[in-house]
């Protein structure tokens, strides 16, 4: 296949860029560096299948020759990414979705978009099925990440109504691999990088609100699955086990054998009291389900961050 990847120089679209190159499959990587970077597909560089191009995704994309696949995971995607780029956000959930689905539509391809569990907002039906419409404040700081995204769901669909557009929607949990930034501002990266340091660990809150972590392989598996799929509703991707932001903070400080001691600051205004996916859907429509242990995923990552540094 001929594969596009909008956002292919972030965290998960590295992988993705990745895997599909030791599937025999030619990648086309689109990004503008805005929260990702070129370090990310380094090593890519050079081979025969792989092509780069820098480009924000809200103009007008222009690529020559066939599409097979249109994948659409630019965003920034971490709180601190996106109060510090917020019109940006909604700017690339919207026009940049509008782009990518027109271009999937010009070359007759399949498209995927890449959604997140924060359309559920902080959730009031838990663990959350794809049928949740969710409860989100959309006039709230969070609000230009999750409307964003709400937005490009509804458009993806009306593209797929209206169009007849071959489309899949994955909704994704909280996911944690090498490649993180280490100041993109979530829990995972954010504890190892204090561990590594010595510094002190800093939970939001008193920890007690829960989210589920998943590996990155097995993102990247499910997402390969959905892609085979003829399924076109979201489908959760996601680690059904669920676990409180402190009891993670501890695990790591375990996991790295820092002394660093865990202190705690204000809860930001609508961060989500739980987070856990309901994955009966991926299970049943895609055979899928996470491998990875979190202790496991953990090793690994500890393990990149310590050689590349803090």
């Amino acid at each position: 296949m001929r594969i596009l990847i909008t956002g292919g120089a972030g965290f998960i679209g590295s992988h993705l860029c990745e895997r599909f190159l030791e599937r025999g499959h030619e990648v086309i990587c689109v990004d503008n560096f805005i929260t990702s970077s070129p370090d990310n597909i380094a090593h890519l560089f050079g081979r025969e299948k792989f092509r780069l191009i820098k480009l924000d995704v809200t103009e007008f994309i222009y690529i020559d020759g066939p599409l097979d696949f249109v994948l659409h995971f630019a965003s920034p995607a971490s709180p601190a990414d996106y109060l510090r780029w917020p019109i940006q956000t909604l700017k690339v959930g919207a026009l940049g979705t509008h782009k990518a689905l027109g271009l999937a539509k010009v070359k007759g391809a399949k498209f995927l978009l890449a959604s997140t569990s924060e359309v559920y907002g902080d959730p009031q039906v838990h663990p959350q099925p794809e049928t949740y419409w969710g409860h989100v404040n959309p006039i709230g700081p969070r609000g230009v990440y999750d409307e964003a995204k709400r937005f490009a769901e509804a458009m993806t669909m009306a593209y797929h109504r209206y169009h007849g557009l071959d489309t899949r929607i994955a909704r994704i949990f909280n996911v944690f691999g090498p490649r993180m930034r280490k100041d993109d501002g979530r829990a995972v990266p954010t504890f190892i990088a204090q561990a590594l340091r010595g510094e002190n660990i800093t939970v939001f809150g008193d920890g007690s609100q829960t989210r589920s972590f998943g590996y990155i392989s097995d993102l990247v598996e499910g997402i390969e699955l959905l892609m085979a799929s003829d399924y076109h509703e979201p489908v959760n991707l996601g680690n059904p086990e669920e676990m409180t932001v402190l009891d993670m903070a501890r695990k790591i400080v375990q996991f790295t054998g820092s002394s660093s001691r865990i202190v705690f600051k204000p809860l930001p205004q609508d961060d989500p009291k739980v987070r856990r996916p309901d994955i009966t859907r991926a299970r049943e429509v895609l055979g899928w389900e996470p491998k990875v242990s979190i202790d496991e995923g953990l090793r690994c990552t500890i393990a990149w961050f310590r050689e590349t540094g803090v």
